[in-house]
């Protein structure tokens, strides 16, 4: 049995999305010496990079930008980042994509995966990067599923790691209800250096500043009573997308 250790995967549609959803979750996970590793698997750079466009840069330019920031924001976090520069607006499924993906889970060899739901009627990038995520992590538990004719061996192949949807923009309209509440209030100043490194969608900072601040009241008023949370804590919300296996029902 190979010693597994724990590696958090996330796979972000664009450069921005995993900071300001998942950025307690990834910094949380940093600090207690896991590592991290985020898939983005576009630059955002034609849907969620209007400032740059209204400066007249031309894309090339734009994805350099965004690239640039992304890199700096996973380093506040402590994560490694991979581009799959796979283009947005749309941002296309095909089975290139999964097999690039594939190859990601089983380099990362992940013990808890977070995406994008299934459902966002506002961007429907978002849905086709979990859609992929969750495919890719079928076929890399497979070892007859090559990547460049490769077969894995026994040691690449993957186990079968909890995923988690994180928190959409809108989440009533995607039908998002969380039942995860995590409590990200130690790792939250990071969080906000690296939502800091996105002055491209600086509207953002202040609002998922304020949505942890209200994550935070729902991880309090969940934990019980006997937990002693700070009254300052922070929260992200997700959903578990696989059913959870225990012995012990807490």
């Amino acid at each position: 049995m190979k010693d597994v250790q724990p590696a958090l995967l996330v796979v972000s549609a664009h450069a921005g999305d995993f900071v300001w959803r998942a950025g307690g979750a990834i910094a949380a996970a940093t600090m207690r010496g896991e590592r991290a590793t985020i898939a983005c698997l576009s630059y955002g750079e034609r849907g969620e990079s209007a400032s740059q466009w209204l400066q007249g840069r031309p894309l090339e330019e734009i994805k350099k930008i965004r690239r640039d920031e992304a890199e700096a924001a996973a380093g506040e976090l402590g994560a490694d980042i991979e581009f799959l520069d796979l283009g947005d607006y749309p941002l296309l499924e095909s089975p290139e994509a999964v097999e690039r993906l594939i190859d990601v889970y089983r380099r990362v060899q992940p013990t808890v995966v977070l995406t994008h739901p299934l459902s966002d009627p506002y961007n429907g990038d978002h849905p086709a990067a979990a859609r992929m995520a969750l495919q890719a992590r079928v076929l890399a538990q497979a070892i007859g599923v090559a990547v460049d004719g490769e077969y894995p061996s026994i040691d690449e192949i993957i186990g079968a790691p909890p995923v988690f949807f994180f928190e959409p923009h809108q989440p009533e309209q995607s039908d998002f209800k969380p039942n995860v509440l995590l409590d990200i209030t130690d790792a939250f100043a990071l969080k906000r250096k690296a939502m800091e490194c996105l002055p491209a969608q600086k509207h953002m900072w202040e609002y998922y500043t304020s949505l942890a601040i209200r994550r935070g009241v729902q991880v309090k008023r969940n934990a019980g009573p006997n937990l002693g949370l700070p009254h300052e804590t922070m929260g992200e919300a997700y959903m578990r997308y696989y059913p959870q296996v225990t012995g012990v029902l807490e």
